[in-house]
């Protein structure tokens, strides 16, 4: 097998293949299919992926692979079968698919070191190579004659390390261990013939002769109060020796976590666990639902059924929302499962989330808990794949490659025959349908495990208030509520439904609207820095003191942000410490896990926040639960807002009485009336599956029917229109006689930095090759592509209609 089949790093549709190249003599034996190498391409050299290995090509004259950069391979042959399975499924290029399952730090060029990782001896070559140190660079390996096989054994078998170092920053952190370099004896001969004057040292040989085990310099020094020198000169004596030990930057060290044992479950839960506890025993595919009110105790039921995975030696994968990726929930499973858990999500530095990666790829744990792109980890024996709040829009990836981790998670449990459970309060209409079509199994809980009812919730109009004249964002009841609360110390979480200080600018006299004039989209107003700001491309400018079109005074802001909320509650209620979490407060790292620290110290009485508040927290003081703006998704173009409205205030009122105390929730809206606030209200889940389920056979809508978006956008508007008819046509010759094409019709924000968008969207019940067809439309329009002025994106699972 002298010819290795390689994928390369190049996102192009003339380049979605494989290409030949020739292994040097020199890789013969230590190259593996899944590891990345370098290749010369054109005139430059670029990275690829080995995917699969021949004895001949049919090019007669091959290139040679330029550089192996992996002695292990950084992809399992399963997870090179998933990426070819998520590039067709999502009509996206295989070197995105398989980009997608790395950490940033393996996507890039870096520079490697080979650490030593025993105390045992290595083989002479490279006993020589290493002279005596415990970390050499790369490079030197290369140029040594040591054969690339022997190294790829020595790291096998553990007695070598290799390390990326990232931007020149060591991502590895290492600290200095300090041991006796003699048996005891010796020790105790050495210490009778030190001079009395040497009392550093004599104290720390003292101290070794007691305690002979290694012990970390830094903690060694600031025992004894004495400098490296000290240390320098009983290793020079060879009494002593020291060796650098790589410690994993463990993003959590600074916490302890209680251990926690098994809770008795509930009947209901019993019930819930049985046929999952049935699939795992028998290692049987099967997708569940578990469908349970919130604190019906649905992560106990994760835990137990992870604990026979364990058992049983395989691993397992839970996926929560970004948001949910809490303290709260960390400590859960670290709490049960100890250092066996990684926990993989954005807010790690990208050396943090390489050593969690590197944990998972070195067999080091059996759990990872993580967000989305978690559910590639390269694990190789998964018994279980857990995705808690199924219905989060977080699961659905919206770059390229545009999978949905619950898609992915299916397709790895059928690979390794194992469970995969979806649990939430308020599942999408999709997987509810599933559930009752019996291709799911569900699995309900309809009680809280501490047996209290779900907290009640009143609606009040808003529009009543104003008839009473109360101007104020607070109705007379929510204001005597939370007066009630903070008589009584206890407390309460507002949400408001987006963030900033207010929404849009308007002039009164003319109606005049201040517009990004990149994208069409108004500007949101900034408070803190009085201007303007486009959440799209980031365009600002400062907040205008008249109209720039009628020059009237008459300039304001509208809407209700955070910050303008903050305000006017420190007014109403001046004695309330108040904390505020929205993007703008927890953009720095940790700032989410210490404003929450600090709510559960009773350092405020009141957490104010958007949507970020509403998932999984879970405070036992918190008996008032606040909506402000319970409407402001209802009137989104998308055909889920009804949905994502109806789940939101689940999960929110969610949130109150927990624990001892009863909680209330007031939600305040301008349509007290539309349904899904209406059963919201009554935790009615079944009676919003079916009116909504109606409405959305009505339009055509999934799960009755399938929808694919494709968008196209350039910098000149004829053209991006133009485009777009020329796809609707050929789809329209190509699809089945029931299948629709809607379009071209402008997308719901026309232009965005600079390109205009335009947009087609295809419902279809049965369409069996619209991916090909897709592909094939792409395809006509490579070269325009290539040239970088137009972008065609497909999705087909659209999340986001905007």
């Amino acid at each position: 097998m002298k010819i290795a089949n390689v994928i390369v790093d190049v996102p192009a549709s003339s380049i979605n293949q494989t290409f030949d190249y020739l292994i040097p003599d020199k890789y013969l034996d230590i190259l593996q299919i899944g590891m990345r190498v370098t290749v010369p391409f054109g005139p430059r050299k670029i990275m690829g992926f080995v995917v699969g290995k021949a004895a001949q090509s049919e090019f007669k004259k091959l290139r040679e692979i330029d550089q192996v950069l992996d002695l292990t391979p950084v992809l399992t042959t399963e997870l090179l079968n998933l990426g070819k399975w998520v590039a067709k499924n999502t009509v996206s290029f295989y070197i995105t698919a398989l980009q997608a399952m790395l950490p940033q730090v393996l996507k890039a060029q870096y520079k490697k070191e080979l650490v030593r990782d025993t105390e045992e001896q290595l083989s002479e070559e490279l006993e020589h190579l290493f002279a005596g140190r415990d970390v050499i660079g790369y490079e030197e390996f290369e140029g040594s004659t040591i054969s690339y096989y022997q190294l790829q054994k020595a790291v096998q078998d553990g007695d070598i390390v290799i390390k990326y170092l990232v931007h020149s920053k060591i991502t590895k952190k290492y600290v200095t261990m300090v041991q006796p370099a003699k048996e005891p004896h010796l020790m105790e001969e050495a210490f009778q013939d030190l001079s009395k004057q040497a009392v550093k040292q004599r104290e720390l040989l003292a101290y070794f002769i007691e305690k002979p085990e290694p012990v970390e310099k830094k903690l060694l020094l600031k025992k004894y109060q004495t400098t490296s020198s000290t240390i320098k000169t009983l290793v020079d004596k060879a009494l002593l020796e020291t060796n650098q030990v790589e410690v994993y930057r463990d993003p959590h060290e600074k916490q302890q976590f209680s251990k926690t044992t098994a809770l008795d479950l509930t009947e209901e839960q019993e019930r819930a666990i049985a046929p999952m506890k049935e699939k795992i025993a028998n290692n049987e595919h099967e997708v569940f639902l578990l469908h349970g009110v919130t604190g019906s105790g649905k992560t106990e039921v994760y835990l137990q059924a992870i604990q026979d995975v364990i058992h049983k030696g395989q691993e397992a994968i839970v996926l929560v929302p970004e948001i949910a990726l809490t303290p709260q929930m960390v400590n859960r499973f670290k709490g049960r499962f100890g250092s066996k858990v990684a926990v993989m999500h954005s807010a790690l530095s990208a050396g943090e989330k390489y050593d969690e990666w590197r944990r998972i790829h070195q067999k080091e744990v059996k759990v990872v808990v993580g967000a989305r792109s978690a559910i590639f980890a390269p694990f190789e024996n998964i018994g279980i794949i857990i995705i808690d709040e199924e219905h989060e829009g977080t699961y659905k990836q919206e770059d390229q490659p545009r999978y949905h981790a619950r898609d992915v998670a299916i397709e790895r449990g059928k690979t390794h025959q194992c469970p995969v459970v979806l649990g939430s309060a308020t599942p999408t209409l999709e997987t509810f349908a599933r559930a009752e079509k019996g291709v799911y199994q569900l699995a309900t809980l309809s009680k809280r495990t501490n047996e209290k009812d779900m907290p009640k919730v009143d609606i009040v109009d808003m529009r009543a208030e104003l008839h009473a004249g109360n101007r104020t964002m607070f109705s007379r009841v929510l204001m005597e509520k939370m007066e009630q609360c903070l008589e009584k110390g206890e407390q309460i979480v507002l949400l408001l439904n987006r963030r900033g200080y207010s929404t849009f600018v308007m002039c009164r006299d003319c109606g005049h609207v201040k517009e990004c004039p990149h994208c069409d989209i108004a500007l949101t107003y900034h408070k803190n820095t009085n201007h303007l700001k486009c959440h799209y491309c980031s365009y600002e400018e400062p907040m205008p003191t008249v109209c720039p079109e009628c020059e009237s005074d008459l300039i304001r802001y509208f809407g209700t942000g955070t910050q303008r909320v903050e305000e006017a509650l420190t007014k109403l209620l001046p004695e309330a410490g108040i904390i505020r979490m929205d993007v703008d407060t927890t953009r720095r790292k940790g700032s989410h896990e210490k404003l929450l620290r600090k709510f559960a110290n009773k350092e405020a009485s009141i957490l104010l926040g958007t949507q970020m508040i509403a998932k999984g927290l879970d405070f036992e003081n918190v008996t008032l639960v606040g909506v402000l703006t319970a409407d402001s998704m209802l009137h989104l173009p998308d055909f889920r807002s009804s949905e994502k409205t109806f789940q939101l205030l689940t999960q929110v009122s969610g949130r109150a009485g927990r624990h001892e105390l009863s909680g209330e929730v007031i939600v305040q809206t301008y349509t007290p009336d539309h349904y899904s606030i209406e059963l919201a209200s009554q935790y009615d889940f079944e009676g919003f599956y079916k009116k909504e389920m109606a409405t959305r056979r009505t339009f055509q809508y999934p799960p009755y029917f399938f929808l694919a978006l494709i968008t196209v956008s350039h910098p000149n508007k004829v053209s991006a229109a133009q485009t777009t008819s020329h796809i609707v046509k050929d789809l329209l010759h190509n699809v089945r006689t029931n299948t629709v094409v809607l379009g071209p019709s402008p997308s719901p924000i026309p232009r965005i930095k600079d390109r205009y968008r335009y947009q087609c969207m295809i419902k279809y019940k049965n369409e069996p090759h619209l991916r090909e067809i897709i592909s094939s439309i792409m395809d006509h329009f490579k070269e325009e592509t290539q040239k970088g002025e137009l972008l065609i994106t497909v999705d087909m699972q659209p999340h986001h209609l905007m």
